[in-house]
């Protein structure tokens, strides 16, 4: 079972409560004493830190959700109040709890124990809750009831069966507790234990896995669930809390996002030919601006990740590097976004030796600007400025309002697009037919790089404007947001006009494949697979068959094949039933 298309929607899906997390911030750190000493102020940023679960609930279940639908948020609120506040019941304080207290305490720290439970496992409960809330109102939100009962049905049914689901979340939380937080302990001591070792592969591999969208699960896990302090969990939060051990995990970021990345642009600008450094000028300004302010560097990473792969074996080694050389100086940085200078700045106070980044970032500056130009000349890499002509393009001038009508031509119109939707950087799309997408018009249109993790999937690297681009494509079009359902979902009532369309394209390749339409006896869906009963196996083009875009193909009989195709494989059997 192919999980990677489920944990990359999660990714996706973490993205929109991580986005509340800087207003948050900068609330807690203006109210401060050293800053603006408005106590109310810092409480209303603390109050978010503080409901961090119930906002990553919510915030992961809208993300799940076909078209972000509300019903989803509620159905995340109920069930992540009835998990936590039902395992805060459960749970059972030890008996050195209320040891030598008199009576009278005794409540009062039985409760103090609960709560400092609860703000621990909040956060695994909340990204437990959400998906369950997200993938609810996925399966149930057009539920058909009994007449009698037809006022719960269709999305009133989410919350409830959410709520349901809550309970036994609450049972594995409550029961459990001794174990999950022995668990949980032992892991951060693990990690954390590791030292430079394990700050180094985390950064080489939070690098290597923006690939793949992959690295947003690493970071939850290093950011908001390892280590504990005074009920703060994770890097991130138990950083704003004070703990002054804090910020391993996030400092080695600021040397490299704020002047390592920077100064590649820089190196790539000199290594473009003469007479096209004025053309790429601009863009590697812009680039380099949004990585050392925001600390948002995909758009860099994607002008070589692909076409200079040796350039990102750097980047990611440096990376590496970082984190344990700020962890060996003794510098503790955070952020609430990402490590740009909007975030040293705020967070500098908070800081531990928070001085040490300038001149550590200008050797970082030294080293990635000597070794970019090294190595782009040695081995001759095609960066911007450097790549064929005719593959060169500079941003389209455009307005806004026919932005979006711009992507989606570029894109193969609007019959071509199955779901729009964006994370941080990246717009993520399900076509189609691959074949009908234009990068060269999306280059022109500003894109910097393109992932297909899926035979349909694609994703297209924009910067921080990813998510607006989406918005007006969706409203440039009939598409709505949504993803690409996971494998073992059950399929669409009915397929849409471009599921269909790729259903008969697919269905014309796989008869072809399999001898002809003559040699298929009969077809039938089995979940994400088509079950072909042949008449002779021998006339199946094998090559063929294996070049189709389909997951894998086994031949559990003689006369049988199964056909993995994914959770559109009732369109597929249809269109070839249809052919037959």
């Amino acid at each position: 079972m192919n999980i990677l298309p489920g944990v990359q929607r999660l990714g996706r899906a973490l993205m929109l409560p991580i986005a509340v997390l800087p207003v948050a911030g900068l609330l807690l750190r203006l109210g401060q004493p050293d800053l603006l000493n408005i106590p109310f102020i810092a409480a209303s940023g603390a109050a978010i830190f503080g409901s961090i679960g119930l906002v990553f609930a919510v915030g992961i279940a809208v993300g799940f959700a076909k078209e972000s639908n509300g019903a989803a948020a509620l159905a995340a609120l109920v069930g992540y109040l009835v998990a936590t506040e039902g395992a805060k019941a459960l749970i059972q304080a030890p008996p050195e709890v209320i040891a030598n207290l008199p009576e009278q305490a005794h409540a009062l720290a039985i409760a103090a124990y609960k709560q400092a439970a609860a703000n621990k496992f909040g956060m695994p409960a909340g990204i437990l809750t959400g998906i369950i809330a997200g993938a609810l109102y996925n399966r149930f939100h057009d539920i058909k009831l009994p007449d009698y009962l037809a006022f719960f049905a269709g999305r009133r049914f989410v919350p409830i069966a959410s709520g349901l689901a809550g309970v036994f979340v609450a049972l594995a939380f409550g029961l459990g507790w001794p174990a999950l937080e022995h668990g949980m302990d032992t892991a951060s001591r693990g990690v954390i234990g590791a030292g430079e070792t394990g700050l180094f592969l985390y950064g080489v591999l939070n690098r290597v896995l923006i690939i793949t969208g992959l690295h947003h699960i690493l970071n939850n896990i290093a950011w908001f669930l390892l280590g504990d302090f005074q009920g703060a969990t994770g890097d991130l939060n138990r950083f704003f809390a004070g703990d002054p051990t804090a910020g391993g995990f996030m400092s080695g970021f600021f040397p490299v996002m704020m002047f390592g990345l920077p100064a590649a642009c820089l190196a790539m600008y000199h290594a473009a030919e003469p007479g096209r450094r004025k053309a790429v000028a601009g863009l590697l300004l812009s680039m380099g601006l949004t990585s050392f302010l925001t600390g948002v560097t995909e758009p860099i990473e994607f002008t070589f990740i692909f076409l200079a792969p040796v350039l990102y074996v750097v980047h990611a080694a440096l990376t590496g590097a970082a984190m344990v050389l700020m962890d060996v100086l003794g510098v503790k940085l955070g952020f609430t976004f990402s490590a740009g200078a909007i975030d040293y700045v705020l967070n500098y106070n908070l800081g531990t030796r928070a001085w040490l980044l300038i001149p550590i970032g200008l050797v970082y500056a030294g080293l990635y600007y000597t070794l970019f130009r090294v190595c782009i000349r040695v081995f001759n890499l095609p960066t911007p400025g450097r790549e064929p002509v005719a593959a060169t393009e500079t941003p389209e001038a455009i307005g806004a309002g026919a932005r979006g009508e711009a992507f989606v031509r570029a894109l193969g119109g609007n019959a071509n697009l199955v779901a729009i939707d964006a994370c941080t950087s990246r717009l993520r799309l399900v076509v189609a037919d691959q074949t009908k997408v234009d990068e060269a018009a999306l280059r022109g249109l500003g894109a910097r790089g393109f992932v297909r993790p899926e035979p349909r999937a694609l994703q297209v690297v924009l910067g921080p404007i990813a998510d607006q681009v989406a918005s007006e494509m969706r409203g440039a079009s009939n598409v709505s947001k949504g993803a690409m359902p996971t494998l073992g979902s059950a399929p669409a009532a009915s397929a849409t006009h471009a599921q269909q369309a790729w259903g008969d394209r697919l269905a014309e390749q796989l008869l072809g494949a399999l001898g002809g339409a003559g040699n298929v006896r009969s077809v039938e869906t089995c979940a994400t697979r088509m079950r072909v009963d042949l008449v002779d196996p021998g006339h199946v083009n094998q090559n063929a068959l294996s070049a189709v875009a389909v997951r894998g193909v086994v031949q559990p009989e003689a006369n049988v094949l199964h056909i993995l195709i994914g959770p559109d494989a009732a369109v597929v059997t249809d269109s070839v039933k249809a052919a037959l």
